[in-house]
């Protein structure tokens, strides 16, 4: 257990935690990718009174442990380990997007954002 804690920069997975968070309510509105990918996965975008709450949940649960897996990884000098982790997520995404048969547009936008939050949780643990 002491692995998982041992050396992580709490602050570092609190602020990239929150910045992905708040980068993918942004990504995911219709200022930014919203309406495409709404359209490319075949679903309606919601006001934010109508967010599925569960959907919120998971998303704010694995964002937050893929933070702390960057502050882990980071703690233990081991930066090729989390590339490779969220290389591979990237791939199971896209994948299951291909699957889904989601659109090109639809499953470029989500692959995009994991990358986009791997540079903000990468960044944020260089800087605290």
């Amino acid at each position: 257990m002491e692995e998982l804690t041992q050396g992580v920069s709490w602050i570092a997975v609190v602020v990239s935690f929150v910045a992905s968070f708040l980068i993918g309510w942004l990504w995911y509105s219709p200022k930014l990718f919203g309406k495409q990918w709404a359209e490319g996965v075949g679903v309606e975008l919601a006001d934010s009174s109508e967010m599925p709450a569960l959907a919120m949940i998971t998303q704010a649960l694995g964002t937050f442990c893929l933070a702390w897996l960057f502050g882990i990884t980071a703690a233990s000098e081991a930066l090729l380990t989390i590339i490779l982790v969220l290389v591979t997520i990237i791939l199971l995404i896209v994948s299951n997007g291909k699957y889904a048969q989601k659109s090109n547009a639809a499953v470029t936008i989500e692959a995009a954002y994991l990358v986009v939050m791997g540079i903000v949780m990468v960044v944020c643990q260089a800087i605290f």
